[in-house]
């Protein structure tokens, strides 16, 4: 037993390690082409100097005060757009009416691109958080509902043959049945949905807001500050990758019973 945890163990720390090699070695591209002057610093500061804006800003406060604001955004949008994709997947991916009755709503408003609904909820809302959230619901939506839709109705249809011949009723089928194997699905959809937030809430940022890491980058490239531009850009990935990785350890948890989530 121990030893097949020391095995896990290394071959987390190797996987690790082999991850990191490409980023080093861009790093350390990008700093020596930096130093012999091949890439302009007035556009693409060196890491190094990144490195030492980050810690200032960090020092001061300007980085933590603008990351909480949209990460309270985002949630606040993330949840409301989940909520809402969870609750009409279910329906639509359970009843081939909604389904039918949805369909021409959803091919028409999907392929609106986020951008365009900016100038449509700041005229309906103002520029108040209430059209930054909306606009980060919408976001969050699309990627849940449809990959919830396709969870429900790619059940496993030995599974409901199983459940058919057993007599079970149809909540016991719902709950047993159909939400446990959608799940994998839904997952998908979720870390799809905070991946467009994030999204949604800089944009929304960059066009109407005070406050707010979008504001920050759209600030910075007025006043020609390229490090702290770019401090603002790998801050969204790195938060990004922490949620990210985040919810993958939460729906290992969850999905336990997946034969081919133990496997990976």
């Amino acid at each position: 037993m121990e030893n097949s945890k020391n095995r896990n163990y290394q071959n987390k720390i190797r996987k690790m390690a082999a991850g990191a090699i490409l980023p080093v070695i861009f790093l350390v591209l990008w700093e020596w082409f930096g130093k012999t002057g091949a890439i302009n610093q007035s556009i693409l500061p060196r890491p190094s100097i990144l490195w030492n804006t980050l810690v200032e800003m960090i020092g001061t406060g300007d980085l933590q005060k603008h990351l909480l604001v949209s990460m309270i955004r985002v949630i606040k949008g993330f949840l409301a757009g989940t909520f809402l994709g969870l609750f009409l997947g279910v329906l639509i991916g359970l009843s081939k009416k909604v389904n039918e009755l949805s369909a021409v709503f959803i091919g028409v408003l999907r392929p609106i691109p986020i951008i365009a609904w900016v100038p449509v909820l700041i005229l309906w809302m103002g520029i108040d958080e209430g059209s930054k959230v909306t606009l980060i619901a919408i976001g969050s939506f699309w990627p849940v509902l449809l990959n919830t839709v396709r969870g429900i109705q790619n059940a496993d249809k030995k599974l409901l043959e199983v459940a058919y011949i057993l007599e079970k009723n149809k909540r016991q089928i719902l709950t047993k049945v159909m939400i446990p194997s959608a799940l994998p699905s839904v997952f998908t959809g979720i870390r799809l949905g905070i991946g467009a937030a994030w999204s949604c809430v800089v944009a929304a940022e960059m066009i109407a807001a005070a406050k707010g890491i979008g504001y920050l980058i759209m600030y910075s490239r007025e006043l020609s500050q390229p490090d702290i531009m770019l401090v603002g850009v790998v801050s969204i990935g790195m938060i990004g990758l922490i949620i990210d990785a985040a919810l993958i350890r939460i729906e290992k948890r969850v999905l336990r019973w997946n034969t081919a989530e133990e496997q990976e």
